[in-house]
This record gives structure tokens, sequence and C-alpha cells, in this order.
């Protein structure tokens, strides 16, 4: 039977009892409605993750017995940083979720000249809440025990002057492919476009900051369907999803 796992910003050390927060509480009591003496997986994002039990389930707590820590962990070879132009609603959360599960290592909002979306005043915080409580939970179904960060919100031509590794920039119009370039490093940036793509000002901006233009094929992809084709083909190409990659965990 499937184990349930948890993050949590607790402290996890073996033969510790703890009591989960309120979010996790009612997740577990009313959501997954799980019993006592049942078997539960805590992780907090520092690495590896830990066997515990649950002592007690009530209104009021549900109490935790840490028991062993487990050595695990389901991350790629390849640093993955994604640039990510802010689209609207389902969207941007469709393609956080999906990046984490596709083993993105580090994530930052974008704004760029096309974005619909304003994000002014309490709107700000409370969306990078909403995107790393998303990426938390990602973490969770995807069993990484690592949760990807989301940066604070830039704007795309402050942020392509920080970033290093391979950089590349996905534009339809573009005639390099991925499979032209290497990491380096064994590091790779990807920035994506929101719903109305980049201006011809930030192309200019992106390739003067070291940005390769690249594209994904003849059809041009909806924003969440680019970063995603995109992270999956570095994963292929340079990462766990690789034939050496995968006959070596194998072995």
């Amino acid at each position: 039977m499937r184990v349930s796992r948890l993050y949590t910003t607790a402290n996890l050390t073996t033969d510790k009892t703890i009591a989960l927060d309120d979010d996790n509480g009612h997740y577990v009591r009313t959501v997954l409605r799980l019993k006592k003496d049942t078997d539960i997986i805590l992780f907090n994002g520092t690495g590896g993750e830990y066997l515990c039990t649950i002592s007690e389930v009530s209104r009021k707590a549900v109490i935790i017995d840490i028991k062993d820590w487990l050595e695990r962990s389901a991350e790629s070879p390849l640093i993955v940083t994604l640039g990510l132009g802010i689209s609207r609603g389902d969207r941007m959360d469709f393609t956080v979720q999906k990046a984490v599960e596709l083993g993105v290592t580090h994530i930052t909002p974008l704004m760029t000249e096309h974005c619909v979306v304003q994000l002014k005043g309490e709107k700000r915080p409370q969306r990078l809440v909403h995107w790393q409580k998303i990426a938390q939970h990602a973490a969770e179904q995807s069993g990484r025990t690592l949760v990807p960060p989301l940066t604070d919100i830039h704007h795309l031509q402050h942020w392509v002057t920080q970033q290093q590794g391979l950089k590349v920039f996905l534009d339809p119009y573009a005639s390099t492919s991925l499979a032209e370039l290497s990491p380096i490093n064994g590091q790779v940036t990807l920035l994506t476009g929101p719903e109305g793509g980049f201006a011809d000002q930030e192309r200019e901006l992106a390739k003067a900051a070291g940005f390769i233009p690249v594209c994904m094929g003849k059809r041009i992809l909806r924003t969440e369907t680019a970063s995603l084709a995109a992270l999956a083909a570095v994963q292929i190409l340079w990462g766990d999803f690789a034939p050496s990659t995968l006959a070596n965990s194998a072995a």
C-alpha cells in the first residue's frame, strides 16, 4: 500500500514527536482520513525524508512520531533554472506544478511587456505564496525530497543579466534546436514568455545577455506547452531522462 507523503516546514529529527501545522493536520484528518498507527512520510525540503507513524488524530491535533530517516533523492543531475513569463490563472499554476514534476531546480516568475497579469499591492506576495504551495504539493506527489524555490517576481530586463550556464530562450522563429547545444557546467537556464510572447526589444535584451534563441519545432506552442516541452527535452538530452542516466540508475 502506498504511504502518503507530506511536506512540512518543521524541524525533523528521528525519535522526535511533533504536531502537524493546521493545514497539514486538516489534510491528514479530513482529506486523507488517516488513522492512528498509520505510517506516513514527511520531508522538509532539505534532502531525504522520514518514515513516521501517526500517534494521535483528533480535532485539536495530529501528532506524529518520527521513526527513521531515509536517504533518498529523486533529483536530476541537471540544474535547470526556469524564467517563466507570468500567464493567467490556471495556466501559470499548471506550468509551475508540471515544471516541478519534470525536475526544475529554480523558478522565477517574470514580468514582460506582453504580460496581461498585473500583480500590485498585496496580490504580489499572495501569488508567490500560492505558487510556492503548488510547488510543495507537486514535490509531495512526484517523490522529490527538495522543493524548488520560487524567487521573487523579476522584470525580464534585470533577470537576464544575472543568469548562468547554457542560456536559451524559446522563440518560434529561431533556427537553432536544443539538440545542437550543450549545458555549461551541468546547468541550463530556460526563458519562456507569457501568452503574447516576447516583444522584439525583449528578444534583443535576451540575446545581448547571452541567451540563444531556440525553436521547439515548426508549430507555435502555447506558453504552458512550450515551457514543459523544453523541460522534458533538456531532461532527455542531458538530465535524468537520458538513456545513459536511466541505465545507471537501473544498474
